[in-house]
């Protein structure tokens, strides 16, 4: 079940403050699900420290997620949402690493961790 805080965040479509989320700084094995619906989104391989303060990732899982142009603060992003609730995960950049060269910079009130 999702917490108030997870609410706020994925619902809302608001971002969490820069370095407030444990799973910045967490590189355990496992995966990332949806914390509003438990869909996996990421594999714990494809993270790496963006230097953001936000837990990122080069690649969602296969078909995990969707994207919708953002227009709020006078600028286009891409924001991503959860495939199955549609819940707000975080946007996508392009000043990823490789292979994909993408930057998924989600909010970690988003997300779950489940070790492998």
């Amino acid at each position: 079940m999702a917490t108030t805080e997870t609410f706020e965040i994925s619902k809302p479509e608001p971002t969490e403050h820069a370095w407030s989320s444990p799973l910045d700084k967490e590189y355990g094995s496992g995966s990332y699900l949806c914390a509003g619906c438990d869909l996996p989104l990421f594999a714990s391989d494809t993270k790496f420290d963006s230097g953001t303060g936000w837990p990122s990732f080069w690649d969602p899982i296969e078909g995990a997620v969707r994207t919708s142009t953002d227009r709020k603060l006078f600028m286009v992003r891409t924001e991503v949402h959860c495939r199955r609730c549609g819940g707000h995960l975080g946007h996508v950049f392009d000043d990823g690493p490789r292979p994909t060269g993408l930057r998924y910079c989600m909010n970690g009130v988003a997300l779950k961790f489940v070790r492998a």
